[in-house]
């Protein structure tokens, strides 16, 4: 009977993904426990257990079964590169919220975002983009869990447009949604401001930034979209004009 690769590849792509067991197995709809028997060997993975696998990184069962994926990492990963691209350009890599932390860690590993769900915006001209998901109100109002959609630019503050939005990916903050104030007194800090005027204006140093995507479209379902009456209205472009003299006073 030949070797069966099933439970070493089952841990390798659950790696490959950035997930823990208790994530990979509720993908799967099985016990951790289960899982880990998988992994460790002790049990042969199920049938249906190996088509959701199949299906969701695009292998076969064959090879999903005979071949250990991570002795032709090279191969796969170059297999899958394939599959997007022969899928339609501009592929646009989706980060939620979940994936936040490992994408700090593996923003520059082409594996990791090889791995990220892909989809296409035809209105979209050419460039790189990239979608993260957002949660709370400080950008009211984009409403909590809005998809932003960023068009990759340098990062240099000299080429930032001054009061766009962008997604800022930093060393200290993370990921966040802000409009960029620039400071041409002190170029070394960047000022973020929120659209939602509760929010005070902070700065962070130019030199923590790791990425800058201007955001270019923003993808939320209507049912979370806020409804305004007029007195919110009026207090937020109160709240929003003192904020802007507030920041004239410092940059003067």
């Amino acid at each position: 009977m030949s070797q069966s690769f099933a439970g070493k590849n089952l841990k390798y792509l659950r790696k490959l993904r950035g997930l823990t067991q208790e994530e990979f197995a509720m993908k799967l709809n099985i016990k951790r426990s289960l899982l880990g028997a998988y992994e460790e060997e002790r049990a042969e993975p199920r049938i249906d257990v190996l088509e959701l696998v199949s299906d969701s990184f695009k292998i076969s069962l064959d090879e999903l079964l005979r071949k250990d994926l991570s002795e032709v990492k090279g191969s796969y990963l170059v297999k899958r590169r394939q599959q997007k691209l022969m899928s339609e350009n501009n592929l646009i890599q989706f980060v939620p919220v979940k994936a936040a932390a490992g994408y700090l860690a593996g923003y520059a590993d082409q594996e990791f975002i090889d791995e990220l769900n892909t989809f296409t915006l035809p209105m979209l001209g050419a460039g790189q983009y990239r979608a993260f998901e957002i949660v709370g109100d400080s950008m009211m109002p984009t409403p909590s869990g809005s998809i932003i959609v960023g068009e990759k630019v340098e990062n240099n503050p000299d080429h930032l447009k001054n009061n766009q939005a962008y997604i800022v990916v930093s060393r200290n903050e993370g990921i966040v949604y802000k409009r960029i104030v620039k400071n041409n007194r002190a170029k070394n800090k960047l000022t973020m401001v929120s659209d939602n005027p509760a929010y005070q204006p902070y700065q962070i140093n130019a030199e923590d930034v790791i990425e800058l995507w201007q955001a270019q479209m923003v993808i939320s379902k209507i049912s979370a979209q806020p409804a305004w009456d007029m007195n919110q209205l009026t207090s937020l472009v109160n709240n929003l004009q003192e904020q802007v003299s507030t920041l004239k006073k410092r940059m003067n």
